[in-house]
């Protein structure tokens, strides 16, 4: 089984459209589309797909993010931030399209996102990221992409990941969690696939792959 994209190449940086945030002053809200996503080879016994995408290179500690005159280190303690997640993809969708499933960044973020027919959207981590900001605080469901720390030393990965899984249906509800998917996806997973892009929003590392 393969996954692909027409957006970037595998390894290499994302465009910006496809990020939360672009370099700005010092940053600015970028287009917030998703990218182009396409898979196939899928095993016999697939009855639906799981898409992901997390960025494993998260700061564990988030008190000097984005702060003027600090610098996160490039060896601080890493975490997971989910960025996406998409359940119950049917087996008869094998594409999806730049911005069909995000376009813009929505304040408080997405409640009801777009997905393919009989999909279900989890809750990516920007609910927890903005939970003191009164403006941006929410529930936010669905895509959103990239916004590292601007003063990060290290150039995040996003692994965009398909899975196939042995079942019609995952009983996840609309803002179910990475662990509630974890925990519903094992046993049924019959091969996976990843895409890895990289983002950075530190001026002095743009352009790098890391």
């Amino acid at each position: 089984m393969y996954l692909r994209s027409e957006s970037f190449a595998n390894g290499q940086p994302i465009p910006s459209r496809f990020a939360f945030a672009r370099i700005g002053q010092p940053v600015e809200l970028a287009e917030n589309l998703n990218p182009h996503l396409a898979w196939g080879e899928a095993p016999a016994g697939t009855r639906s797909f799981v898409i992901t995408c997390i960025d494993p290179d998260a700061p564990s500690r988030r008190d000097d993010a984005n702060q003027p005159g600090k610098t996160l280190p490039a060896d601080l303690p890493r975490t997971e931030f989910v960025h996406w997640l998409l359940a119950n993809v049917p087996p008869d969708c094998t594409q999806l399209a730049a911005g069909s499933c995000s376009a813009g960044v929505v304040p408080r973020g997405k409640r009801n996102p777009p997905g393919p027919p009989g999909s279900v959207q989890g809750r990516n981590g920007y609910g927890d990221w903005f939970a003191g900001d009164p403006d941006m605080a929410g529930d936010y469901l669905g895509y959103d992409g990239p916004c590292p720390p601007w003063n990060d030393s290290r150039v995040h990965h996003y692994h965009f990941e398909l899975h196939a899984l042995d079942v019609a249906r995952l009983a996840l509800e609309p803002g179910f969690t990475l662990e509630d998917l974890r925990r519903a996806m094992a046993g049924h997973v019959l091969a996976s696939a990843a895409w890895v892009g990289t983002y950075t929003l530190n001026p002095a590392l743009a352009g790098t792959g890391g």
